[in-house]
């Protein structure tokens, strides 16, 4: 690393070197010089120098499947593909017993994580989803549910009449053990303007998650990038995260969530190249010294895109799913074993670590 930082010819570059090099904090505004700056082989470096500093040379991933609820949404969020009327034919709604159902597929396999996520039904309250999570919890009692993006907490908490902080506490009680991190989308609130002007302000999402971890509820955090956002868009974004972690060190990890065009209002953008995809994971890596995990969530990506992401920060490629995803997902079959994960990691040269929900090893493949 040293004889690299004497080859920089940035010397602003130069001197963000000698921070990762000696773990000093950087600043936004060297946060877009990586971002407007740095080249790939450069940011692949430093990124990889961070995360060896979280987890050495360990990438994780878990067993685990989603449900989906529902895809009616009381929003229509123009980057969504997900969304449908009550009248499309593809529009759907579990009813709980239909939900059981899902779980009880996954009897006697050695899942360890339910996630919970879809529309914003809007007939449901705190009192229901917090019954759903009774019931599966009843089924099976040792499995750690993440569910409700902060802008279904927020609907279902105000449906009910209650607080953000009643509706988190009644729904932990009933057994929530962490909540995900979609629905933050871009923080610039101009720009959700434009792309989300429904939904929550990014100061409310910010409020929740930090209601949750005062109360004991770990969470995730997202990005939405490669729409209409800058640079600077994204570094405002991650600083706002990154000072909410300094005060509550409740996220586990940072996602970041590319935009796919296909089905949406925004689909003329296109998508960014997988260049800048890698660009980014290793910024938010560098940015984000207090995340003690980065992941690359490869129903998103893809299986090739993930695999390249571990060599730019990247220390977590998600689970083995098993096709139960319809949010966000670029792959036909989302499914992968655990071999196939663990294959995936050891061709990057790094261990292959199977995890709980808080990242607790379970298996060294």
């Amino acid at each position: 690393m040293s004889q690299l930082i004497s080859h920089i010819a940035n010397l602003q570059l130069k001197e963000i070197a000698k921070k990762v090099m000696d773990g000093i904090r950087i600043t936004p505004e060297e946060g877009l010089a990586l971002y407007e700056s740095a080249d790939l082989p450069t940011l692949s470096l430093f990124a990889v120098t961070v995360k060896k500093r979280f987890s050495d040379d360990k990438v994780f991933f878990n067993q685990n499947f989603h449900i989906e609820p529902t895809n009616k949404c009381i929003y229509n969020c123009k980057f969504c593909s997900y969304h449908k009327p009550e009248t499309d034919p593809e529009c759907w709604e579990y009813s709980h017993e239909e939900i059981i159902d899902i779980v009880k597929q996954f009897d006697g396999k050695p899942v360890t994580e339910a996630h919970i996520v879809g529309g914003v039904h809007p007939d449901h309250d705190v009192w229901y989803w917090g019954a759903l999570i009774e019931k599966i919890k009843k089924h099976r009692p040792e499995i750690h549910i993440k569910a409700f993006s902060a802008v279904e907490i927020d609907y279902m908490a105000k449906k009910a009449g209650l607080t953000i902080e009643e509706g988190l506490k009644i729904l932990k009680n009933f057994g929530l053990n962490s909540i995900p991190g979609g629905g933050a989308e871009i923080f610039d609130e101009k720009l959700r303007e434009k792309i989300c002007n429904e939904k929550p302000s990014s100061e409310q999402w910010l409020l929740i998650h930090e209601t949750a971890h005062k109360l004991g509820i770990k969470s995730n955090a997202t990005m939405l990038y490669g729409h209409l956002e800058t640079y600077a868009n994204r570094i405002d974004h991650l600083n706002s995260l990154r000072k909410l972690q300094d005060r509550t060190n409740g996220f586990n990890c940072f996602i970041p969530l590319k935009f796919r065009k296909a089905n949406n209002k925004m689909s003329n953008l296109g998508e960014v190249s997988v260049v800048e995809d890698l660009k980014n994971y290793a910024v938010s890596r560098l940015f984000l010294d207090n995340f003690p995990h980065i992941k690359a969530y490869l129903p998103m990506i893809g299986k090739d895109t993930a695999q390249l992401a571990l060599s730019f920060g990247v220390d977590d490629i998600d689970g083995t799913i098993d096709n139960t995803t319809k949010i966000y997902s670029a792959e036909k079959n989302s499914t992968m074993t655990t071999r196939q994960l663990s294959n995936l990691i050891l061709q990057s040269g790094y261990k292959p670590i199977e995890r709980d929900s808080n990242y607790n090893s379970i298996k060294e493949w």
